[in-house]
């Protein structure tokens, strides 16, 4: 995982990183207790999680075990299979929902993220759906509250208003290299985001 060892460079000790796979619904809401106490909040299973595909990668505080500090949320999805089909003389297919179940991921992630003025979040999507004349597109401006696509927006807009994230789609397959700028971009801005709000010693001991 190239992002971590570069943050692990970048940072030397002053961070610990955790990678989480999945975030349980059950989680956030104990984590979102504390800034919103007048809020009902719920969810019908303790199982239920989120699962997005890079996983979470977040930076351990050693005052604080309660709540989970994202630097990195990342999604990558391919959808279309229109160009394949045409070559094999097939007829087009709709175009898929790769789309639709990102979305349930990213309301419960923004959700999540309200006690802060940043979302690390970043989604990656390729496939012949996202080519530029596609109306495709536009699902993904909506979920991106508007924002432009193939830009990073991690600090929140608008008195916080607006939690984007970061929306990277095309046609082709993005490469390693491209996806490791992005993240390494956000994930470096973001530590120091809480470096600064909550301060280094937060997160770091410095009696070592």
């Amino acid at each position: 995982y190239k992002v971590v060892e570069y943050l692990e460079d970048r940072f030397e000790k002053r961070i610990t990183l955790i990678h989480k796979k999945q975030w349980g619904l059950k989680d956030i809401i104990n984590e979102l207790k504390p800034d919103f106490p007048d809020i009902d909040l719920h969810c019908h299973s303790e199982k239920t999680h989120m699962k997005p595909d890079g996983g979470i990668l977040a930076i351990k505080s050693i005052k604080d075990n309660n709540l989970t500090y994202p630097i990195l949320i990342s999604e990558v999805k391919n959808q279309g299979t229109n160009d394949l089909r045409a070559k094999e003389g097939l007829r087009k297919q709709a175009q898929g929902n790769a789309i639709e179940r990102l979305g349930k991921n990213l309301i419960g992630f923004r959700t999540a993220l309200l006690r802060e003025s940043i979302f690390p979040f970043v989604c990656f999507g390729y496939g012949c759906d996202f080519e530029e004349t596609s109306p495709i597109l536009d699902r993904v401006s909506t979920m991106a509250m508007f924002g432009r696509l193939n830009k990073t927006y991690l600090h929140n807009e608008g008195d916080g208003r607006f939690n984007r994230g970061s929306f990277y789609f095309r046609a082709e397959e993005w490469t390693v290299d491209e996806m490791f700028d992005i993240m390494t971009d956000i994930a470096e801005r973001a530590v120091l985001y809480y470096f600064s709000k909550y301060r280094e010693d937060y997160f770091t001991d410095f009696s070592h």
